[in-house]
């Protein structure tokens, strides 16, 4: 699979962009190690499906001459739609009828035909073989092609070439076509470099599978990592991890979305939930990092606006920046300016001020009120919440 790296990074090299390792400050201090990130965020069409799809149909051009086609709901879509015009050849992706809008809009903007299709992938894609066996188009896999595994390897050439002695490299997993490029050029140039997979564990197939030596099928893979939200790995992509992983660990949906949350905060970096699993596990001390140097593949950025506010959302709650207070206070003039007063005072912000007097449990002649918050952490909050029962009200966290 080396000389298939090489020769699928002399292919597509002129088209991608070999964006240099990051070295990142925070996470390095935070952690005690040299952490960097290699930031497929920033690649074109916003994830490293690029590199894969390309490869196949620039070493397959003469079986793409009908077009190529793929089934999809997410990058490997916008990778084989943007290849294909980059190349000047016609695309056909198949996605299911549930697909985001603007999945389909961005994979259409590129040129390509988009089919809607089905409940789910699996059924997209059984479509799309028969579309490919219909009409004598060129179908290209997300992760089990040795193209597509040998494109999408060309990450760690990238990573080598750079000349930093890395001892670890984080990958995200999911269909397990990115992790077994990267490992099988890893142990080729440089066995001693450890390469672990990072699932999600809502969609941990890989993990699975490694621990039973067998590729099995999960009932479920529902995940805010929806880039790696795969049922069953490749046959192919087993055998790779099998021989050339080191190991393969899991971090939680909530693990993810306090990664992304500190990718944004931290690093001003806008990153998708299978791209932060990496950096999950650093944070969750899932992995040594301390005194080594890590490269972190931050596979891709395509997230949803809505998603982002809601994990910026539950991120200002775990972390105390934000509360609900319930405060029951005497229905009389001055008692809402009392309570006001005293968060003022601590300087708490109030973004929003909710009444209600018909509450079955509360006394005659009082009513509920339930504050919004910007704080400042928990020990402001504790500090907000002691002072307004001291004054006389009783106050306590929603929730």
């Amino acid at each position: 699979m080396y000389t298939e790296i090489i020769n699928a990074y002399d292919r597509i090299k002129n088209y991608i962009k070999n964006i240099p390792l990051y070295y990142s400050n925070i996470f390095s201090e935070l952690k005690g190690g040299d952490i960097y990130l290699k930031l497929e965020n920033l690649q074109r069409t916003g994830s490293f499906k690029i590199r894969g799809a390309l490869n196949c149909m620039l070493k397959n051009k003469y079986k793409c001459e009908k077009g190529v086609i793929a089934a999809s709901a997410g990058n490997h879509a916008q990778g084989v739609a943007f290849g294909a015009k980059l190349i000047g050849i016609n695309a056909t992706i198949v996605m299911p009828e549930i697909t985001p809008l603007i999945k389909v809009v961005n994979t259409s903007k590129y040129g390509a035909k988009v089919v809607l299709h089905g409940k789910n992938y699996d059924e997209a894609y059984n479509k799309a073989i028969e579309i490919a066996e219909n009409e004598g188009l060129y179908l290209i896999h997300p992760f089990d092609d040795l193209d597509v595994i040998a494109g999408q390897g060309t990450i760690a050439h990238e990573i080598y070439m750079e000349g930093i002695d890395i001892d670890q490299v984080l990958v995200p997993i999911g269909g397990g076509g990115l992790i077994s490029g990267i490992a099988s050029y890893f142990k080729h140039v440089k066995p001693e470099i450890k390469v672990f997979g990072i699932q999600a564990d809502n969609a941990a197939g890989m993990y699975y599978s490694h621990l039973r030596k067998r590729v099995v099928t999960l009932s479920s893979s529902a995940t805010i990592a929806e880039g790696i939200a795969v049922k069953r790995v490749g046959d192919k992509t087993f055998e790779f991890c099998e021989n050339y992983m080191d190991d393969v660990l899991t971090v939680t949906d909530d693990e993810i979305a306090y990664a992304i949350l500190q990718l944004i905060e931290q690093s001003k970096l806008v990153v998708e939930g299978a791209g932060a699993v990496g950096i999950a596990a650093i944070l969750q001390n899932k992995i040594d990092v301390k005194n080594k140097k890590t490269a972190v593949v931050i596979s891709g950025g395509n997230i949803d606006v809505n998603l982002i506010s809601r994990i910026i959302n539950k991120g200002m709650v775990t972390t105390g920046r934000f509360c609900q207070i319930i405060v029951n206070v005497k229905d009389m003039p001055g008692s809402l300016a009392t309570v006001t007063s005293v968060v003022a005072k601590l300087q708490a912000n109030i973004l929003d001020i909710k009444h209600h007097r018909f509450d079955a449990n509360l006394p005659v002649n009082y009513t509920k009120v339930i504050l919004d918050l910007e704080t400042k952490g928990f020990e402001h909050i504790e500090k907000i919440i002691s002072e307004l029962n001291r004054k006389g009200f009783e106050a306590k966290i929603n929730g």
